[in-house]
């Protein structure tokens, strides 16, 4: 019988197998699939749930995930990057109504994606801009998230007044023509976002990672959610986009992401490279 080779701790880390586990035990019981996101960002925040909650252990976690479905509400939050303001990166709304809005101009009607919306407030800043630019009548936005609580507050559109003061600033930045308060209602520490901008939205939970084709959008908007993901995933998400986009449409990603490795970049023209807008070609090219 030949010797059993001793197993070198390089050869298997046991932190990234129970981690594998974890995230597979949530998409088997739960289909939220976080599997292919960013493994250095996961283990970020199962550590910190980890050390939060007391346990020894990812596996001990895991077992508790199992059973007790509050408890997975609470690394749910943890897990989900939920990291936004009202008109966040001022300058790329700024050239959005500079560089995009003139073509939307040209449509009868707008079908816009807002993909990882978090708690709506980008979602609230759109369509402020489309209502001052004359367009938001004929506008319809679909504003999605893989969390049903940060949806749940989306749809609320309540917020800390000390945030709004901030945003204002960066309203003003973006361009803004009027003031921000003419779109809320303050009620002493909060302010909630007026009707008005809420009845041409559509809050629905969609999982990146997993759903399919959201179909015939004029517009996409994902800023800041791919870094998050592996360059599987994130190859992915590109080809669903694209699938998912008019020809003409506009891709919108954050600052740190790219199309460049995506296998998809021939099929889009660059509108704004610093601020990563981009359109999908009319005719494609083919050899």
């Amino acid at each position: 019988m030949e010797p059993v080779m001793p197993i070198d701790d390089d050869q298997v880390n046991v932190e990234e197998v129970e981690i594998r586990l974890l995230l597979e035990a949530i998409y088997q019981l739960y289909g939220y699939d976080f599997r292919s996101y960013s493994r250095a960002s996961m283990r970020r925040r199962i550590m910190h749930r980890l050390t939060m909650s007391g346990f020894s252990t990812i596996m001990e976690m895991t077992d508790r995930v199992l059973r007790d479905r509050q408890f997975f509400v609470t690394l749910l939050n943890d897990l989900t990057v939920n990291v936004t303001e009202m008109y966040r990166d001022p300058e790329f709304y700024r050239a959005f109504r500079e560089e995009v809005i003139p073509v939307l101009k040209t449509f009868p009607f707008i079908k816009i994606w807002h993909a990882g919306c978090s708690t709506g407030e980008e979602i609230y800043s759109m369509a402020i801009l489309l209502e001052e630019e004359g367009l938001y009548e004929r506008a319809m936005i679909y504003a999605t998230d893989i969390d049903k609580n940060v949806l749940a507050t989306a749809k609320k559109g309540i917020y800390s007044i000390e945030a709004v003061k901030q945003y204002a600033d960066n309203y003003r930045r973006a361009g803004g023509r009027n003031s921000l308060s003419d779109y809320f209602t303050a009620r002493y520490d909060s302010v909630i976002m007026e009707q008005r901008l809420k009845r041409n939205i559509v809050f629905a939970d969609h999982d990146l990672a997993t759903d399919q084709v959201f179909g015939e959008m004029h517009v996409i908007l994902c800023r800041n959610v791919l870094i998050y993901f592996d360059r599987a995933l994130q190859e992915r998400v590109i080809r669903l986009f694209s699938d998912s986009l008019d020809m003409g449409g506009f891709l919108c990603l954050g600052t740190k992401e790219s199309l460049r490795f995506s296998g998809h970049d021939e099929a889009f023209d660059v509108v704004n490279k610093p601020l990563r807008i981009f359109r999908k070609r009319q005719f494609q090219h083919h050899a």
